[in-house]
């Protein structure tokens, strides 16, 4: 249970990238702000210059949808992570801190993990489920097509083709991954290895 009372009703919210894991900024929230926050799964601060609640995006459009909230060891400071919906600085930068947050190449890492969700739940009318039910043979046969599909696109002249095919090779990568029990990470370290 947050502790307001320890900053005369306030509490630090750090806002965190959700996939990036970048600080994008931070803001303070008082009781009520912290409730419409978790409720409306939006953030909204308390402003200390404004006195009043304000939801991050209610002008720019730029809000901040809640992922995750944790509180500290010490129940007075939040961690919040987000999905961020454009820059978050009132200047027009990604962060507060004048830093480029580009999830990029760790969303791979979010994908792999939905792709273990499904391997775990098996939900219905899923792609990713299809796969697991029809065997290693049949992931691996896709792994192998996609390859193919864009070694082909590599050699014509249409980028999003090619770039939709790798996109389609990385994704059947993964479920090949998961199925055999590895995860992107072991391969990552191959790579660092060879690198050394």
């Amino acid at each position: 249970m947050m502790d307001f009372d320890k900053m005369d009703g306030l509490v630090p919210a750090v806002i965190q990238d959700n996939v990036s894991a970048k600080v994008l900024m931070l803001g303070f929230m008082n009781r009520e702000a912290y409730e419409k926050t978790k409720s409306e799964g939006r953030v909204t601060f308390f402003s200390r210059t404004k006195n009043r609640l304000w939801t991050k995006g209610e002008e720019s459009g730029n809000f901040l949808d809640v992922m995750e909230i944790i509180e500290d060891c010490d129940q007075d400071t939040l961690l919040i992570k987000v999905h961020p919906h454009g820059p978050v600085c009132h200047t027009g930068s990604d962060t507060c801190f004048s830093e480029k947050n580009d999830p990029g190449i760790l969303f791979l890492q979010k994908l792999q993990d939905l792709i273990a969700t499904r391997k775990k739940e098996m939900p219905a009318n899923s792609y990713t489920t299809k796969l697991f039910e029809a065997g290693i043979n049949k992931i691996a046969q896709k792994v192998g097509e996609e390859a193919v599909e864009l070694v082909i696109e590599a050699k014509d002249d249409n980028d999003t083709l090619f770039l939709n095919e790798s996109a389609d090779l990385l994704y059947h990568l993964l479920v090949l991954l998961t199925q055999k029990g590895f995860d992107l990470s072991d391969v990552v370290r191959i790579l660092e290895k060879r690198h050394k």
